[in-house]
């Protein structure tokens, strides 16, 4: 009896832990009720679409927010930020929003939306008022990836395959480098002239995740632009494309901008 209850015993305090184990990580993954009512809406970059944030989104949306990725159709400064406004216009309640990269420059002018609260740039570019892309690089060595640019005849760029896996993703495995290869999204040349009417950061609480090995854009101007526009910043070891290599730190930084707004 002394060692059926000593068994009993062991394997009750086993399962005890497995069980209380199992109930933290719930709470941790458990919606948050200053998270509710919250919207995220996600902007994505150029040579992407909205599955670029499909690693992150899970995470977000465990947590209580609500979450639309925008589909840009990366042809103007204009069209990309009226498809965003749109989407900010059907959200009830305040927005949290998300831009990676090209997405940086959207959201620098669709951010102005008084629903907008709070915004975040991932691996993005943060222009000034009356700045364009062009604007905030010149002067600077230009990137190892400007001679894979592709042009076609409409004036649209895509990324050579060889830029894709040694600049764009170079820390994901080879498949995933692969299909971010076969369905990039040409984005218009023209854009990178187009200038930020009115930068939101100006009026909103900011937030930037830089990459810190990042060949699409030096790790050392977004640190630039992150102070520049007094962002919280969290730093992470990856590539440009933060959110799928490491969906979890960028899900935290946009969870942290979520509990901050109002």
């Amino acid at each position: 009896m002394t060692t059926f209850l000593k068994k009993f015993t062991g394997s009750a305090l086993l399962l005890g832990g497995l069980f209380a184990a199992q109930a933290a990580q719930f709470a941790e993954a458990a919606p948050a009720d200053d998270l509710k009512g919250k919207n995220v809406v996600l902007v994505h970059g150029a040579f992407a679409d909205g599955s670029s944030w499909d690693n992150v989104i899970p995470l977000l949306e465990t947590r209580g927010l609500h979450v639309v990725a925008v589909q840009n159709p990366l042809t103007s400064l204009a069209d990309d930020v009226a498809a965003t406004r749109r989407v900010i216009e059907q959200q009830n309640g305040p927005v949290i929003l998300v831009g990676h990269s090209w997405g940086g420059v959207v959201v620098s002018e669709a951010g102005n939306d008084d629903k907008v609260k709070s915004l975040v740039y991932v691996a993005a570019f943060a222009p000034d008022s009356g700045q364009s892309i062009a604007d905030v690089t010149k002067g600077k060595p230009a990137p190892v990836w400007a001679s894979e640019l592709r042009k076609d005849s409409a004036g649209y760029l895509t990324l050579s395959t060889k830029a894709v896996f040694d600049d764009f993703a170079q820390d994901l495995p080879l498949p995933q480098k692969r299909l971010i290869a076969a369905t990039q999204e040409p984005w218009a040349a023209g854009c990178i002239d187009q200038k930020v009417t009115k930068a939101a950061w100006h009026d909103k609480p900011s937030y930037f995740v830089i990459s810190n090995r990042d060949r699409m854009i030096d790790p050392a101007l977004q640190q630039e632009m992150a102070k520049n526009i007094d962002a919280k910043v969290t730093r992470v070891d990856t590539s440009h494309v933060a959110m799928v290599s490491q969906p979890q730190a960028v899900a935290d930084a946009i969870i942290a901008a979520s509990r901050a707004a109002h």
